[in-house]
């Protein structure tokens, strides 16, 4: 599982910095990729990395600021044009699929796939056997929200010097006595697989916030997340901007990070007013209440 950033800017785009989007990278996981919000010019940003639009199968978006949803009906028709077939799966507020419909209905953009339309609300808002997708509101002056992914707990790891002690030696039989409960052996036994499998991994967790004033309350949505990415458009000394515009401040994140006791905080979504030279003392800022985290640049990858 890995996250890569294709825009971490706020607002408008700089010449360092895109408007947001990042796309969460699940090929080991289930062969797909999930994107988080589509901001301007994000299938451009895309041609600098590696991803295929059409692996990508999910997208959800925060909120419906122009940042965040611009980039929406280039990145889709993109994706037809380069062979995308497989259906995607928009979640956003209300209101998404109007944006959607209406601008390929007027481009008159013909799509090779299907588009199905999640409305989000507070709650679970995916699930499978491998993912749970977590949703809740937040403070931004429109409906914005954060969602939390929940990768399921994963299998134990096969015992297999325990297995040797049994004389069950390595062959096709142990992918049965991963897959099922009981099998036959070839002496004719049924074996209690049980018993031969370690405890089960911990999924990991990603929490993932849209625009937002800071409210401490928040922390639920993050809590014990080996990783929290949180907008951080105002630096420490601009509390009251932060809230004027239902924005977060460096330290405020900061501060939510480690109530909710994650592992790990990437700030994104960084206003265009700062420059590359301001980029150590935002992240000293947040340092001071979170010391591990780190300031998202376009085109970084991170591995959780």
């Amino acid at each position: 599982m890995q996250v890569v950033f294709l825009g971490t800017g706020a607002g408008l785009p700089s010449k360092n910095r895109n408007v947001t989007s990042l796309v969460l990278d699940l090929l080991q996981e289930n062969n797909t990729m999930w994107m988080f919000d589509c901001g301007e010019a994000t299938q451009h940003q895309i041609l600098y990395t590696n991803i295929k639009p059409r692996k990508v199968t999910k997208i959800f978006i925060t909120h419906l600021h122009g940042d965040h949803i611009y980039g929406l009906p280039g990145f889709l028709s993109s994706r037809s044009f380069q062979g995308g077939i497989e259906p995607v799966t928009i979640f956003g507020p209300r209101g998404i699929e109007e944006y959607v419909k209406t601008s390929l209905e007027i481009s008159q953009t013909r799509l090779t796939y299907q588009i199905n339309f999640v409305e989000t609300h507070n709650g679970i808002i995916y699930e499978d056997n491998k993912f749970k997708v977590v949703a809740n509101s937040l403070d931004h002056g429109v409906i914005s929200y954060g969602y939390r992914i929940i990768e399921k707990d994963l299998p134990g790891a096969l015992l297999v010097d325990k297995l040797k002690q049994h004389n069950i030696q390595p062959g096709p039989l142990y992918q049965q006595i991963k897959d099922q409960e009981k099998v036959v052996l070839p002496d004719g036994q049924t074996l209690e697989t049980a018993p031969f499998i370690g405890k089960p991994k911990p999924g990991r967790v990603v929490a993932i916030f849209g625009d937002t004033r800071f409210k401490e309350e928040q922390d639920k949505l993050a809590e014990n997340a080996d990783l929290l990415i949180h907008e951080a458009t105002f630096s420490a000394d601009q509390e009251k901007l932060a809230y004027e515009y239902f924005h977060t401040t460096t330290k405020q994140a900061a501060t939510l990070a480690k109530k909710a006791k994650v592992k790990k905080l990437i700030l994104t979504h960084i206003s265009a007013r700062f420059q590359e030279e301001d980029l150590s003392s935002l992240e000293n800022e947040a340092k001071e209440i979170f010391p591990n985290t780190e300031i998202a640049k376009d085109y970084t990858w991170f591995a959780v």
